[in-house]
């Protein structure tokens, strides 16, 4: 029985890693690159010809005309494309898959200001575009906030966990691996129903908030499986921190102006605050003992 079940686990474990060699080409990056300037590029074209009135009434009434909504699409691609690496790497570190999260995060503050561009007037009316010059400066400071934080736990993210022997581990990550397969699914699922919304002309839902709701649930997920392959309270707790992270940015991308940013920013500390504190105990200045 348990021989059937790890053949099943690393058939799909097989899968994944097809999935993931692939992406790591060279090829796949640099087309994906490529891909983001022509879409850019085209935007841009398409927009400046709707401004200038040649676009037949149906395209005319799809295609925005102010040319930062050219880089509104960009930046969701590249978006996507990042929660693409977020899946990915989820197996190999549980931390650095929480890292992508907030550099996910970051990247979506930027986003939104980018937004905010496209509803201020050319030239700058004031004092109407006033409370859009203000939700861009919370954004952008919030990013650079989270940015520079960032720095702080990948240094503080490089101390060595604590690990079981050899099997625990095989098997740990062949579970992990299992779990970014699905999420892979739910990632590629809820970008076709969205894309099928939009093209139908009904109203979309927030791709990112609605995934980082779904990373919820696997984050939680990863704690569980962890505690039955490492029960050890440090880990516990450090797995339990960072999944709490997560939550908070999903609030942080469903909060209103302002509120938005500072959330993000504390989630961002927090989850510092747990690797220092991880880091600490696993530096042998204290001794946490199971009873």
């Amino acid at each position: 029985m348990m021989q059937a079940i790890t053949a099943f686990l690393e058939y799909f474990a097989h899968v994944f890693d097809t999935v993931d060699c692939r992406w790591e080409r060279d090829r796949t990056a640099r087309g994906l690159a490529t891909l983001l300037v022509i879409v850019f590029g085209l935007s841009l074209v398409a927009i400046g010809l709707n401004r200038a009135g040649l676009l037949p009434a149906p395209l005319s009434g799809i295609i925005p005309l102010n040319p930062f909504h050219a880089v509104n699409m960009a930046f969701t691609l590249l978006l996507l494309q990042e929660v693409m690496v977020l899946i990915l790497v989820l197996p190999k570190s549980f931390s650095r898959s929480v890292v992508k999260q907030f550099e996910i995060l970051a990247l979506i503050l930027l986003r939104s200001c980018f937004k905010e561009l496209a509803n201020i007037h050319e030239p700058l009316v004031f004092p109407d575009d006033m409370a859009a010059l203000l939700r861009i400066g919370s954004d952008g400071a919030g990013a650079v906030v989270v940015f520079v934080l960032l720095a702080f736990l990948l240094r503080a993210g490089k101390s060595r966990s604590r690990g079981g022997n050899g099997v625990n581990l095989y098997y740990f990550v062949l579970t992990k691996k299992i779990l970014a397969l699905m999420l892979l699914c739910v990632f590629t699922g809820l970008g076709v129903y969205n894309l099928w919304l939009g093209m139908t002309g009904r109203a979309m839902f927030d791709f990112f908030t609605v995934f980082y709701t779904v990373l919820i649930f696997s984050d939680i997920f990863i704690v569980l499986v962890a505690q039955r392959y490492r029960p050890c309270f440090v880990e516990v707790f450090r797995n339990s921190g960072l999944a709490l992270s997560t939550v908070f940015i999903r609030l942080a991308l469903s909060a209103p102006a302002y509120y938005n940013a500072a959330m993000g920013v504390a989630a961002a500390a927090f989850a510092l605050c747990i690797a220092m504190a991880y880091n600490y105990f696993d530096s042998g200045h204290l001794v946490a003992r199971r009873e």
